[in-house]
């Protein structure tokens, strides 16, 4: 005889009950105990640091184009010294008067000597004489993007009074590292992606041994009326407790880790790694991976219940 809604809830709540009291439950492990929240915990904490990576590579990329789409830097390569200098003049004259030009400058010779330094090293004087001239540099500010077409006009511009000068958008010198940059990008977002995957590969696995260990338990709650949905949700409750117990304890040791990465490249000055820095909008969405395995731990569990449930009765 089948029982009631209400008596069918009761009766299966206290079956449960009294294999937990007997020390049988029908997921018969301890919270933060077992291997699934520490094996939670620890996809979560990969997850959380290779979104981290993607985020920061993101930001640096998008900083780092921000910063020098509109940057245009004219070098003076006349090998006369006195020639050189004369045009660098008439080109920061030139310039002056270009419509779109926000600012400009003409970069300081012992500038342009620490630039080169690390080639040719402490004797700068002594390596560059007059064989291998140093060039006179300009930097350029356009108020858009420094397109081809933009860089056609100031050539235009400087070849009857600076003959010498060659034209380059700042953001050319960077295009290798910023592709090499979306690569890694790419390789971020896959490995969350397989992350996840091993994540519901080893909420399957959970749920399929415990089904297993589980059977002789699970046939008594049938005869009891209850039914399949109601078995699964047992599970699916143990679960989230695990996923979301593990997922926390995730969330904190990456973030332990990304802190502490974050301080090292700091110390570094460079502007790229500077840029890279997390923002709250990027923090939030780190926040958010313990969620998304949680849901997605119930997800795996519900529907591998469900079908095994299936074929078992």
């Amino acid at each position: 005889m089948m029982l009631g809604p209400m008596r069918l809830g009761m009766a299966l709540d206290r079956k449960r009950r009294s294999f937990a009291g007997g020390g049988t439950e029908i997921v018969p492990q301890p919270r933060l105990s077992g291997p699934m929240p520490w094996v939670i915990a620890i996809m979560v904490a990969m997850t959380v640091i290779a979104l981290a990576a993607g985020l920061a590579l993101g930001n640096a990329v998008s900083s780092a184009k921000a910063e020098l789409e509109g940057g245009v830097t004219v070098q003076l390569v006349e090998a006369r010294e006195d020639v050189r200098q004369s045009e660098a003049d008439a080109a920061v004259e030139a310039l002056k008067r270009m419509p779109g030009v926000v600012s400009l400058r003409k970069v300081p010779r012992s500038e342009v000597d620490a630039l080169i330094e690390p080639w040719l090293g402490d004797d700068i004087e002594g390596a560059t004489g007059s064989d291998v001239p140093v060039p006179a540099l300009i930097d350029v500010r356009l108020d858009g993007t420094a397109n081809r077409a933009r860089l056609s006009r100031i050539e235009a511009l400087l070849r009857p009074v600076a003959p010498s000068a060659r034209i380059d958008a700042q953001s050319n010198w960077l295009k290798p590292v910023f592709a090499a940059v979306v690569s890694l990008q790419w390789l971020a977002v896959a490995l969350v992606a397989l992350l996840f995957v091993a994540l519901a590969a080893a909420v399957l696995l959970a749920a399929r041994s415990a089904l297993g260990a589980n059977r002789d338990t699970i046939e008594i709650v049938h005869l009891l009326g209850g039914t399949d949905s109601q078995i699964a949700r047992v599970f699916q409750r143990s679960i989230a407790i695990d996923a979301m117990g593990g997922g926390i304890l995730g969330l904190v040791l990456a973030t332990v880790v990304i802190l502490a990465l974050g301080r090292r490249f700091a110390g570094l000055g460079a502007g790229m790694v500077d840029n890279g820095a997390l923002g709250p909008l990027d923090w939030a969405l780190l926040a958010l991976v313990p969620i998304v395995a949680t849901g997605l731990a119930m997800l795996t569990a519900r529907i591998t219940v469900m079908q095994a449930l299936r074929k078992m009765l």
